[in-house]
């Protein structure tokens, strides 16, 4: 498990800029869940990039109080160095306050996402037929 990266992917659902409707809505509905961090007791992923904590979700909560984090370090799956980088994380990106407002961002227009969304999701195809 790697630390989050430098700022939230540009298709991070806990981002305040991305479109609504991107993601499947299951995947919306992971974020509240992930609201209690004091209570949930795994971490959350980056969906672009493999084995890396998402940086929205870092940067979203209080990862002071994170259980999962805890238990990542005490299974070797981060270092203190990790830790340390989680604990002190900021990004000048606008993220929303709870995965739950996240979560009903997205789910706004899922079912008819808008063409900003529809133009992301094309990008993000295209780059992933180059990589």
């Amino acid at each position: 498990m790697k630390p989050p990266s430098i700022r939230p992917c540009g298709s991070c659902p806990y981002r305040r800029d991305v479109p609504s409707g991107i993601w499947h809505p299951d995947e919306y509905g992971k974020l509240p869940g992930f609201d209690g961090t004091s209570s949930q007791t795994s971490v959350f992923l980056c969906h672009q990039q493999d084995g890396r904590l998402c940086a929205g979700w870092v940067g979203c909560h209080d990862m002071g109080s994170a259980l999962g984090i805890r238990i990542a370090a005490a299974f070797g799956h981060l270092t203190e160095a990790d830790v340390d980088e989680v604990l002190d994380y900021t990004t000048d990106v606008p993220l929303f306050a709870l995965g739950a407002d996240a979560a009903a961002h997205g789910l706004r227009d899922v079912k008819r996402p808008g063409r900003r969304a529809i133009t992301k999701i094309e990008g993000l195809k295209r780059k992933e037929r180059t990589t």
